[in-house]
């Protein structure tokens, strides 16, 4: 109500790593490298978010999820209150004792330091990639999104008065595990909540086949799995809503708000039961499409209570935060402030997954998919289609669209490394890579 909304924001490559390697630098994805998920991989960016904004006289302060490596990259913050989720790749046997994510993790450290060595927030048997859900079993003031807030409170408090300040509150639900309090679960338990999207394209052989696991990519098979996951889940947001109304009130009290700018956005999104799947790295609305609005004064953000329908994507969230701060943008980044008119006509987005990897271009109207390891091709009309129930394809009355869709896609791809173009044709079956080698940042 107080600033402006883009409902055409994008993660361009829609999971936590590479959609932060984007956040954190202002770059696509074929300039960070980041192309999938992989961990390990040590961040060596020239320019970031918050070291510009350090650089140009600002305090800057994350609180929560970094994702980074090492995991105490501080990626030009001047100080990281730490907490990642649980990440497998930092918790393995022969992990440094110093980078080990129980040792490394502020929240982990503060966790066992109040309620015992042995304290863990997968304690509840939760995973965290799983759709399985339940009620979180400490006190609620233990919750990783109750720290997080708390934390940012501290920060406000104890902050330098003489500096404008950046301050990261990066909350790691609702993603999953699925562990809100039990009072947030209750909120939905009983409600009769929207049905998953389907789609006349959906592969409910896979679903039948992978539904039982609790980490596939599918949804669960069972009907009453997919209403708890979405109860959890809705509950995790309405807790993390909650959390940030007590970080607004601290603002408010310190009377901070008639001088401050809150950029909301995600890294991804997730499928959340919808066309019969689970988590992201996927090219449907549900993955890729994220929450993104500017609040504050109208001298910064302009008209309150606005829909602006620019096509915006991560990228262009450090160049709009430098903007706001009066801070040069420098030239490695990829994306434009959305405090002028965004003019771009589509988006390349990408995820490598095994046999799931795909490439899409989406616009403010329509859809392009391309599955690189099978050949297999999509088209939605988000117009008159939003929710993806149909895939138009083979329809002739899109034919000249998609095959101009399709030639963004060849030239998009022509000449990168995996060799999925040779600038006249999308070539199926190339293996594909995580991290792209061919990059000024490569490993």
């Amino acid at each position: 109500a107080e600033g402006v909304c883009y409902p055409n924001a994008y993660a361009a490559c829609p999971t936590c790593v590479p959609a932060r390697a984007t956040l954190y630098t202002g770059m696509g994805q074929k300039k960070t490298g980041r192309v999938g998920y992989e961990d390990l991989v040590p961040w060596n960016y020239e320019h970031t978010l918050a070291g510009e904004l350090s650089k140009g006289g600002y305090y800057t302060q994350c609180v929560g999820k970094m994702h980074v490596h090492p995991l105490r990259n501080n990626l030009g913050f001047h100080n990281v209150r730490l907490h990642d989720g649980y990440l497998h790749a930092y918790r393995a046997p022969d992990t440094p004792s110093y980078e080990d994510q129980r040792v490394a993790d502020d929240y982990y450290w503060w966790l066992k330091q109040e309620l015992g060595v042995e304290a863990d927030p997968v304690d509840t048997g939760m995973d965290c990639n799983s759709w399985v859900a339940r009620p979180w079993i400490y006190e609620e003031k233990y919750h990783p999104t109750n720290w997080v807030a708390s934390e940012c409170l501290d920060f406000l408090r104890r902050r330098d008065r003489s500096k404008p300040f950046f301050l990261m509150a990066s909350f790691v639900r609702p993603h999953p595990p699925i562990d809100a309090p039990r009072y947030y679960f209750d909120l939905y338990n009983n409600r009769n909540l929207a049905e998953p999207y389907r789609g006349d394209w959906n592969d409910e052989e896979r679903m039948i086949r992978d539904g039982h696991s609790y980490h596939a990519q599918s949804a669960p098979s069972d009907p009453e799995y997919i209403r708890q996951l979405r109860v959890g889940y809705y509950g995790a947001i309405t807790h993390m809503d909650h959390q940030i109304g007590r970080i607004i009130s601290a603002l408010v009290e310190q009377k901070l708000m008639d001088n401050t700018v809150i950029l909301f956005v995600a890294d991804h999104g997730e499928m959340l039961g919808d066309h019969l799947m689970f988590m992201k790295a996927k090219p449907y609305q549900g993955s890729i499409q994220v929450p993104m609005f500017l609040s504050g004064p109208e001298r910064y953000v302009g008209k309150h209570h606005r829909v602006c329908q620019d096509l915006v994507e991560l990228r262009d969230v450090m160049p709009t935060l430098l903007d706001l701060a009066g801070v040069e943008i420098p030239e490695t980044v990829d994306g434009v402030s959305m405090l002028n008119k965004v003019d771009r006509e589509y988006i390349h987005g990408e995820h490598s997954l095994g046999m799931d990897s795909m490439h899409f271009i989406v616009t403010k109207t329509d859809k392009y998919i391309w599955y690189s390891q099978t050949g297999k091709e999509l088209y939605f009309d988000l117009v008159n289609d939003p929710h993806e129930s149909h895939n138009a394809i083979d329809e002739e009355q899109f034919a000249q669209r998609i095959s101009y869709l399709r030639q963004k896609l060849i030239e998009e791809l022509d000449g990168r490394e995996e060799g999925y173009s040779d600038g006249t044709q999308l070539i199926v079956g190339r293996p594909p890579q995580t991290v792209l080698k061919n990059t000024p940042y490569a490993r």
